[in-house]
């Protein structure tokens, strides 16, 4: 909860803005101690401090990186955050084609550039993060090593220390540091959701995959009541993340006993029930399924929904011949596309898939100005059918962009919510005002200065949040 600490009335909003900022700057100096040590501090100065050091590009190189898209889409940032930290740029991973423990004989790495444009990740995350190719290296015998520990004894602070002490400038002689050990998604995460978010934007699919992406799209748009492809009233569609295949149950079914918490697995029929009592939805309606149809049960999961609810999944629109000419990952990566530009999404908040759908989606509502979620005429809505919200149906949901870690979203969270919190540095439109927020984070005491750009104001408030 906001607490308001002090109110200025100065002559113009500038020079307000200013002199907030400049008391946090004050109460930073006081407040730090000179022991104090983060990682965030080589965040400013990125890539730019081998120009400053005049010296060559240097390199991170790091394992494969498998499991899930998301997954490997979490390792992928986090590698990237870990290059920067260390003021290098990371080595084009290999990313893995299929889930391991279920193609074993198609376990292969694939490059980065199949899946994700290349040039264009660099040109959105430049001056942020950068990938390179390995021809980019001139001295391959220039290689240090860095070892990843592991159990419960490599703490987070151990974590830290050993990035810390790799991003001295003693490590400046060695052209490529080589990390060994485990994948990078099970590294220690010592990041804010902002920074992932600020990659995961970079993250743009190659021009094929996008090719498919909207050939699905339009088969959705197109399909009729009459499933002969008659256009619907509206040309909308909602998409349901269904997590109720055979692996998912016994996963979220032991989750729920290890966790003590109820509200993970659900049921078709639960799905079914909170789906129907969504107040954004008026039919008819086009509900795509995305779920792995080959691991379910049964197949009956296009019957039984609510009047007015025309059912779609991969099968229903005769795309299973553009899904199974391609590995697991693209397909995922189609699905997700096709999810993240629904006009509704349903999923589950313990699912690394829906939980970073719901970020992508909520980065999109920011940047259209969207700063009041809550309610059911809102642009882009997602919710979470594993918990229960407003007249029986799911909960809203939205990323909280002022988490310090991805945990949530990584390992999943019931703490689902439609209030929007920001990270910092956000410029954030709300006609007729604008605001910009930054956070000072200290031991224990997050500072933020909000600064209302508009002259319908004459006051300006430090708060404790």
């Amino acid at each position: 909860m906001d607490i308001s600490i002090f109110r200025f009335n100065v002559s113009s909003q500038v020079s307000k803005c200013l002199f907030l900022l400049l008391m946090v700057l004050i109460i930073r100096t006081l407040l730090l101690s000179n022991s104090f040590r983060s990682v965030s501090i080589n965040y400013e100065t990125g890539l730019l401090e081998s120009d400053s050091r005049n010296v060559k590009m240097k390199f991170l190189e790091v394992p494969q990186i498998v499991w899930g898209l998301n997954n490997q889409k979490i390792a992928l940032a986090r590698a990237c955050l870990t290059a920067r930290t260390l003021n290098r740029s990371l080595l084009m991973p290999s990313l893995s084609a299929s889930l391991f423990y279920k193609e074993i004989n198609r376990l292969q790495p694939i490059s980065f550039d199949k899946i994700f444009q290349f040039e264009k990740f660099n040109s959105l995350c430049n001056g942020f993060v950068q990938l390179s190719r390995y021809s980019d290296l001139t001295n391959q015998s220039s290689m240090i090593e860095l070892h990843k520990g592991s159990g419960r004894k490599w703490t987070l602070e151990r974590d830290i220390d050993q990035l810390n002490e790799f991003s001295k400038q003693d490590y400046d002689v060695y052209e490529t540091i080589r990390v060994l050990g485990k994948n990078p998604f099970l590294w220690h995460d010592h990041w804010p959701v902002s920074d992932y978010a600020k990659v995961f934007e970079c993250l743009v699919l190659v021009d094929e995959i996008s090719k498919e992406v909207n050939e699905v799209v339009s088969k959705i748009k197109q399909f009729g009541s009459d499933g002969k492809s008659v256009a619907l009233n509206q040309s909308s569609y909602v998409a349901i993340h269904m997590r109720i295949e055979k692996d998912w149950m016994i996963h979220c079914k032991k989750l729920e006993q290890r966790s003590n918490v109820s509200d993970i697995c659900s049921s078709k029929e639960e799905i079914m029930i909170r789906v129907a009592n969504l107040e954004t939805l008026r039919p008819p309606t086009i509900l795509y399924l995305a779920v792995a149809t080959e691991l379910l049960e049964d197949d009956s999961i296009l019957v039984g929904w609510k009047e007015g609810m025309h059912v779609v999944d991969k099968k229903r629109l005769g795309l299973v011949e553009i899904y199974e000419k391609y590995p697991y990952l693209i397909q995922s990566a189609i699905d997700y596309e096709v999810c993240l530009r629904a006009d509704v999404f349903v999923g589950n908040s313990y699912s690394t898939f829906s939980s970073l759908l719901v970020l992508g989606r909520t980065q999109r509502m920011i940047k259209m100005g969207v700063l009041h979620e809550c309610g059911i005429d809102v642009r882009w809505p997602s919710y979470a059918y594993n918990m229960k919200g407003e007249f029986g149906g799911p909960r809203q949901w939205i990323t909280n962009f002022s988490d310090s870690s991805l945990r949530a979203i990584s390992y999943g969270s019931n703490n689902v919510s439609c209030r929007l919190q920001l990270s910092e540095g956000d410029w954030v439109p709300d006609d007729p005002y604008y605001y910009y927020i930054t956070f000072d984070r200290f031991d224990s005491i997050n500072m933020a200065v909000v600064c209302q750009l508009s002259e319908a104001y004459s006051t300006r408030t430090v708060a404790s949040v």
